[in-house]
């Protein structure tokens, strides 16, 4: 069974107000450590939610219940990249602040299996979850801008079965496991991953802005593995002394989730190492949170003198609406290259026509489709894993319908091993 990780959503040095039901901490805004489930009003005729207020003492509280429409707008003028708008839930831009929207939608995450049935009106289906909406250890945090992509009343949408626990998480399958792709031996240094030539991954924090249910690192330890907590000067250390990195890969955790000002300070740090040429951001923040790619984000990465690259993760064309399109939109025009990397789900793209949809979607959006991830065989995700043969299938189907650079590389990161391996 699948040990309680909830421990791992913030650090020692962290002060929590149990009222919030999100906060901030050394300059990384920290998942939620509430159980708690919001009510909704079933006989209303829009579908419920609430939406966060400052309280007197500074923290975020729930107040009284407003209708879906009035927070993320209902319509279907908006224009997608790829997702198809019949059925869904449309969004309106939101008059806040560009710089400070993502931290409201943090903020305002759904935060349990019951909250997220109840907005998109999905009963418990037999074999697949149970009333008691267990969240195997791993806390639901779906924000609300990903869940308007879904469409209501299907619970088989593609969006919501990579967030939506399912009973066959607390299964023991034989080949599955706490850390599935190496990443305790590799962790050569506080908050350093060093398994491949030139380049070392630095395990930011251990915050996201969404919790997929197949992710690879739900059990890493965070506060025993990362050095966020000694202001990275560990992890800075380290590279100063390996002069044979010339790339350094922000990781997590989402680093997108760190504030505007710890991502400054940590770039200044990165920059001071010489020999350090290029900067590599994974986050899944573009894509789920769109409003996280601001202005600051764009103009600090643009004067840095490390040539910066950003990865984000798609798996369905669905996921990219207009407001993701014209996030990826600002980086690629600011001279910020974008890669995205996808992982091979079962009942979510596990076809040769879900696999064009994204890669057309992602070229509409001047994005490179990089990389085609077999699952990682992490405890808990067993559920999602397609066969090899199948995968290779798949890509055999998309090289006879797509040009050759919208064909991501189909690959799994295996144990030890010196770089990615083609399959």
């Amino acid at each position: 069974m699948n040990q309680d990780h909830r421990h791992l959503c913030s650090d020692s040095a962290s002060t929590v107000n149990r009222k919030a039901e999100s906060l901030t901490t050394d300059g990384t805004i920290v998942l939620p450590l509430s159980d708690k489930d919001f009510s909704t009003r079933d006989s209303s005729p829009a579908i419920q939610i609430t939406a966060p207020h400052e309280s007197r003492m500074g923290s975020v509280e729930a107040p009284a219940q407003v209708g879906f429409a009035e927070e993320i707008g209902v319509g279907t003028e908006r224009r997608e990249c790829g997702a198809e708008a019949t059925g869904k839930i449309g969004r309106k831009n939101v008059d806040r602040p560009e710089d400070d929207r993502w931290i409201e939608s943090m903020r305002n995450a759904v935060r349990s299996a019951g909250e997220l049935r109840r907005l998109l009106r999905i009963d418990v289906k037999s074999g697949e979850t149970d009333g008691r909406d267990s969240d195997f250890g791993f806390p639901v945090f779906v924000p609300r801008e990903f869940a308007a992509r879904m469409r209501v009343g299907d619970s088989n949408d593609p969006l919501l079965r990579q967030v939506l626990p399912v009973n066959s998480e607390g299964v023991e399958v034989a080949g599955f496991g706490a850390d599935p792709v190496g990443d305790l031996q590799a962790n050569v240094a506080p908050g350093v991953l060093h398994k491949y030539s030139g380049r070392a991954l630095v395990v930011t924090t251990g915050a996201c802005g969404i919790h997929c249910r197949y992710c690879f690192r739900r059990t890493f330890p965070y506060n025993e593995a990362g050095s966020r907590r000694d202001a990275y000067e560990p992890t800075i250390e380290y590279l100063r002394q390996r002069s044979d990195v010339e790339e350094v890969i922000l990781s997590g955790g989402d680093p997108l989730t760190m504030t505007d000002a710890a991502i400054d300070s940590l770039l200044e740090k990165i920059e001071s190492v010489g020999h350090v040429r290029r900067l590599r951001i994974h986050s899944r923040m573009p894509i789920v949170i769109p409003s996280r790619v601001n202005a600051f984000l764009i103009e600090r990465l643009r004067r840095s003198r490390l040539t910066a690259w950003m990865v984000v993760h798609c798996n369905h064309a669905a996921e990219i609406d207009e407001e993701t399109a014209e996030a990826m939109a600002r980086m690629v025009d600011a001279g910020i290259p974008v890669l995205n990397q996808s992982v091979l789900l079962r009942g979510v793209n596990d076809d040769a026509e879900t696999l064009e949809a994204l890669s057309r979607a992602l070229m509409e959006c001047r994005v490179m489709p990089y990389y085609l991830h077999q699952l990682d065989r992490v405890s808990g995700a067993s559920h999602f894993e397609v066969a090899a043969d199948r995968g290779r299938e798949l890509i055999e189907q998309l090289e006879s319908r797509l040009p050759g650079f919208a064909v991501p590389r189909y690959v799994a990161e295996i144990a030890g091993e010196k770089s990615k391996t083609r399959l």
